[in-house]
C-alpha cells in the first residue's frame, strides 16, 4: 500500500513538472490529490512503524481494502494518467470471504504499480471473474510498451511476495511477458 501511494505522489509530481501549460485548475487538482496521496502515505508509514514496534502483523487498527475497494485503487490510477479498463464478472461479491478479497485487491494493487513503473502509458486491464465453488481469478495486463522504457530500480519482492501470499490462501500465481509483448500478472484463489 505505501509503495502504491509513493508512486501515485510520483506520477503527480512529475506530471507537474513536465506541464508547465497547466491551467490554475489543473495545477490546483494535481496538487490536491498529492497531499492527499502524501496523507496516506504517512498514515500507512505510521501503521507500519507501529506493526513493526508492536511485532503484530496483523493489529493496524484499519480495516484492509477487499474486492470492494477495487474501484476506488481503478479511479486513482485514472486520476494518475493510467488507462485502466476494469472488468468484473463475480456472482456474488459480497458473498467473497474477506481474505480472499483481500488477496485480490493487493493483486491488482501490485499489478497495476508494476504497469505504472515499467510500462508507462501503456493500456492497462484489471480483470476479475469468479463464482462460489469455481474460484476467484485475477489478472492484471498491460499491453506492450512504445518505444524504450527507463530503468526504474525496484525490489524485486512485490511479485514474489503475492507469489507468497497467493500460495498461502490456498491458490496460486503466475506472471511474464504475453504473446503481444505485454505482461500479466494471473492468479486463481479458492472461493468455497
Amino acid at each position: 500500500m505505501l509503495a502504491h501511494r509513493l508512486t501515485l505522489l510520483s506520477v503527480h509530481a512529475g506530471a507537474l513538472e513536465f506541464r508547465p501549460d497547466a491551467s490554475r485548475e489543473e495545477v490546483a487538482r494535481t496538487a490536491g490529490v498529492i497531499r492527499e496521496s502524501a496523507h496516506e502515505a504517512l498514515q500507512d508509514l505510521r501503521e507500519i512503524i507501529g506493526v513493526l514496534r508492536a511485532g503484530e502483523p496483523d493489529d493496524t487498527g484499519r480495516p484492509q481494502p477487499t474486492l470492494a475497494a477495487l474501484d476506488t485503487l481503478v479511479t486513482e490510477c485514472r486520476e494518475a494518467g493510467m488507462k485502466v479498463t476494469l472488468a468484473r464478472r463475480v456472482t456474488d461479491p459480497a458473498a467473497v470471504p474477506a481474505s480472499v478479497g483481500r488477496t485480490a485487491y493487493r493483486i491488482a494493487q501490485e499489478g497495476l504499480t508494476n504497469a505504472r513503473k515499467h510500462a508507462p502509458g501503456t493500456e492497462v486491464t484489471v480483470s476479475v471473474t469468479g463464482a462460489p465453488g469455481d474460484g476467484l481469478a485475477v489478472s492484471v495486463h498491460n499491453t506492450p510498451p512504445e518505444g524504450e522504457v527507463p530503468h526504474v530500480p525496484g525490489s524485486g519482492q512485490g511479485l514474489i511476495g503475492l507469489t507468497e501470499r497467493a500460495t498461502l490462501a490456498g491458490g496460486r500465481l503466475e506472471h511474464g511477458p504475453t504473446a503481444d509483448g505485454g505482461f500479466e500478472v494471473r492468479a486463481w484463489l479458492p472461493w468455497a
